[in-house]
């Protein structure tokens, strides 16, 4: 038994209890607050989730519907979507396919050839890809490429992808890329084509490579926000289902005709530049 000097505290339950409904509105306010100003990263990051866990039931055969409003569809693959049935892919309307072939200044996509040759198998209008790292040496970046990729008349140009967030200097990165294409297109004697995503393009790009093709990325929304002569090919969806391919893979829509599509590849009459 305590001394009886000793007082027991006093615990005022009644008051907690008050506030407990209050502290639970408050964090619901906030919740929605929080949900409706990141809305779409947040059921973004949901669908991703159930796409992992779904993942190992997938049978290669699930099927997104085509973006209504245009005619012309493609994909981007690269070793992470492992093996494809290129004449499934084909069967799902897709009309181009751009191949990742390189990667910095050593890496080789570790699937590009076998991509390459069956992608045109199936008929597919195939291009290559190169994933730029900014503070790598650009010159030795284009001759990876152009060592890896052997474009020929019938191919789609060569692309950029610029998106690589980590870079020291906005202008030295701009001249590396500006190396590069000039560099690809002196090479195979087509103009190559960027690409980028929406917010990376404004911040980073845009005013400044107005002469080549633009290829952007831009999810979430119903049209790019760019005007329509600003870019050439758009990939609405990196989340998308093609028979063929075990797993998501990103959907692309072409920005006028298939006889338009057909006139951007390199002419048969083309002359191919040695090797070096």
């Amino acid at each position: 038994m305590p001394p009886a000097s000793r007082s027991r505290p006093v615990y005022r339950s009644g008051t907690a209890r008050r506030w407990l409904p209050w502290l639970l509105l408050a964090v619901l306010l906030a919740g929605a607050v929080g949900y409706g100003r990141y809305q779409r990263q947040l059921n973004r990051y949901a669908r991703r989730a159930y796409a992992t866990f779904r993942s190992r039931y997938l049978t290669g055969h699930e099927q997104t519907p085509l973006l209504a409003g245009y005619s012309v569809h493609g994909i981007d693959v690269s070793a992470y979507q492992g093996h494809i049935e290129w004449p499934l892919v084909a069967g799902h309307q897709v009309r181009f396919a751009f191949i990742k072939a390189t990667e910095g200044i050593t890496l080789r996509d570790s699937r590009f050839r076998r991509n390459w040759r069956g992608a045109r198998a199936a008929g597919i209008y195939r291009g290559a890809y190169h994933y730029f790292h900014p503070d790598y040496d650009a010159a030795q970046q284009a001759n990876l490429f152009t060592r890896t990729v052997p474009l020929a008349a019938g191919d789609l140009p060569p692309v950029l992808d610029v998106e690589h967030a980590q870079f020291h200097d906005v202008a030295r990165m701009r001249r590396g890329v500006a190396i590069w294409l000039r560099l690809v297109e002196r090479h195979y004697g087509v103009r190559p084509i960027l690409y980028s995503n929406y917010s990376f393009y404004q911040r980073h790009l845009a005013g400044h490579f107005d002469d080549y093709p633009l290829w952007l990325a831009h999810y979430e929304v119903d049209q790019p926000r760019l005007p329509p002569g600003k870019w050439l090919i758009w990939q609405h969806s990196d989340e998308a289902y093609v028979p063929g391919i075990r797993g998501t893979v990103d959907f692309n829509v072409f920005q006028g005709s298939f006889q338009r599509l057909a006139a951007l590849r390199i002419p048969a009459s083309h002359k191919k530049p040695a090797r070096h």
